[in-house]
């Protein structure tokens, strides 16, 4: 049975779906200001973001930065960045020894007892496992509810910009922020098989989305993202049979997409934002 806050507001299932499908996700602009999702990241967008999400989250009564991780917790990174001038999220392809083994996923994992927070555990996740180290990563926020995962781990998800490197130039407000080269990221295998970039105007790609259903009640939008992993000689689970929160994939499990938990947080993460 789906958990009541995972909706602010419960549809019956087949209104629900009928207006996810009657509405393929158009460009919006968040808060009534601008979000063109083809320029490239600034400081005035993520500022835009920032008082979003914690706009959204004060709304939503969600914890802070700053809650202690207990037993049973998780977190991710939700990693926006320029590649190349172009606006989007880095994604990774979840290694041979880990669960899920290649399926696409935000970096993060489970909490260590080395872990004041929550957000600390994201952040130590994306170093290990794709060479991000923290003084890169820009925090911009929060939001939630944290859903579990199948392993039952309570998974809290973050937002943050990488940078390139250390150093964060003096810039204009509405100036590009520097790319990061996929080349400069650091997989670690065999957790990590694969690093790619979806840009925001991917997201919206018509032939790449496909409605699902988390955990078989709400209607969101799964992204196919094979040609992101095409030539490289990777191979994935066939989506079959369920995901990790017990949703049907597409059938005849062709395709590697954006799906389960990772392609629902990032579809709340966009309606935050007012994009989807």
């Amino acid at each position: 049975m789906i958990s009541p806050r995972c909706l602010s507001q419960r549809l019956p299932f087949n209104t629900a779906r009928s207006l996810a499908t009657s509405r393929l996700p158009g460009m919006p602009t968040p808060d009534g200001a601008g979000f063109p999702i083809d320029e490239p990241l600034s400081l005035t967008f993520l500022a835009i973001i920032r008082h979003t999400l914690r706009r959204q989250s004060l709304m939503k009564h969600e914890p802070p930065f700053s809650s202690s991780p207990v037993a049973q917790n998780a977190a991710v990174l939700v990693p926006l960045c320029n590649v190349n001038g172009n606006p989007g999220i880095l994604f990774e392809v979840r290694g041979k020894l880990r669960s899920h083994a290649g399926e696409v996923s935000f970096p993060g994992g489970r909490t260590d007892e080395e872990d004041d927070t929550f957000l600390a555990t994201a952040i130590r996740e994306t170093d290990e496992e794709i060479g991000v180290g923290p003084g890169q990563i820009e925090v911009l926020g929060t939001f939630g509810p944290a859903e579990l995962s199948l392993w039952k781990l309570r998974v809290h998800p973050f937002v943050g910009f990488i940078y390139p490197t250390l150093e964060r130039p003096e810039l204009r407000p509405n100036e590009a922020l520097p790319s990061i080269a996929l080349s400069s990221l650091r997989p670690n295998p065999p957790e990590v098989s694969h690093i790619f970039h979806l840009t925001f105007r991917e997201m919206f790609d018509p032939h790449r989305l496909r409605v699902h259903d988390f955990r078989g009640y709400t209607p969101y939008w799964a992204i196919d993202v094979s040609d992101k992993v095409e030539g490289l000689g990777l191979h994935w689970k066939t989506l079959a049979g369920q995901d990790e929160l017990g949703g049907s994939g597409r059938p005849g499990g062709k395709g590697l997409e954006i799906w389960g938990l990772t392609g629902w947080y990032l579809n709340v993460f966009l309606k935050r934002l007012g994009l989807y």
